[in-house]
């Protein structure tokens, strides 16, 4: 809309030093683009687009261009945007998009929880992504992944450039009042593959579609997921996946750096 301001951040490469803690925004979304070392906590974010939008660069300039956002954390965020994201991977992701983690988040009146947007065209790759601790509230989509997101920045892009997305992992999840579980569409010939889900319960609102998972040209696995995913992802069985889905256990050098508070007094 014409009052939505992007805080965009980047190019950064090896900036161990951006630390962005941006709370009780109105109509804000947060988008980094061709970061390295980033780390995003304790926002609460209104939003009429992505809450958080990753980025690296459109089609055949992203790609020239080389530069990966990676090495990104996102933590306690709270974000309300009915027509978007909570948290959106691309579209423009020609660059690529590697090592994201995001915990602690919650959604409320979102349109959906996680979204993986791409095309052919893009190149690039989005992989190594994990999301835990996670609750959403009164959502469209919990999981939405889009291989046909078709906009371009000219129409001299490569067609044969095919996105790479892979190693996917959402696990420790609650929603409520969903109208759809997940939506997960790659793209045929390039299927989005190495995609995890466990330990994530979602409860589905009294006009919700009566099949809560649309799946194609995907692959992974799941295990204790309700309701039930798609044939594309099988369920694993309890006790089978306790390795499954894991988030990364070492650190990355932006969670060294200490943001540095102040406070202030005003007189009336």
């Amino acid at each position: 809309g014409p009052n939505k301001q992007n805080v965009g951040l980047g190019p950064f490469r090896d900036r161990r030093r951006r630390l962005l803690n941006f709370a009780k925004a109105a109509n804000i979304l947060v988008s980094p683009d061709s970061c390295t070392n980033t780390r995003i906590e304790d926002c609460y974010i209104v939003s009429g687009d992505d809450c958080v939008a990753v980025k690296s660069g459109w089609d055949e300039y992203g790609i020239a261009f080389g530069m990966p956002t990676k090495q990104l954390v996102i933590r306690r965020l709270t974000c309300i945007s009915p027509y978007s994201a909570t948290i959106a991977l691309g579209s423009e992701m020609s660059g690529g998009i590697q090592d994201v983690r995001a915990e602690d988040i919650t959604a409320v009146h979102t349109e959906s929880g996680v979204r993986i947007k791409t095309a052919v065209g893009r190149g690039g790759f989005v992989k190594d992504i994990y999301v835990r601790r996670m609750t959403m509230h009164t959502m469209k989509w919990a999981f939405w992944m889009t291989g046909n997101y078709g906009s371009h920045a000219d129409k001299n892009y490569d067609p044969n450039a095919l996105p790479v997305i892979q190693n996917i992992n959402y696990r420790d999840m609650a929603a409520d009042n969903v109208s759809m579980a997940a939506r997960l569409e790659g793209i045929a010939g390039d299927p989005f593959t190495q995609i995890c889900i466990s330990n994530v319960t979602i409860g589905m609102a009294a006009k919700a579609k009566k099949v809560p998972w649309t799946c194609s040209d995907v692959g992974g696995i799941t295990a204790g997921v309700s309701p039930r995913p798609c044939d594309l992802l099988p369920e694993q069985g309890p006790g089978k996946m306790e390795e499954g889905c894991n988030f990364p256990t070492e650190t990355l050098p932006i969670d060294s750096v200490e943001l540095k508070t102040c406070s202030y007094k005003i007189n009336y």
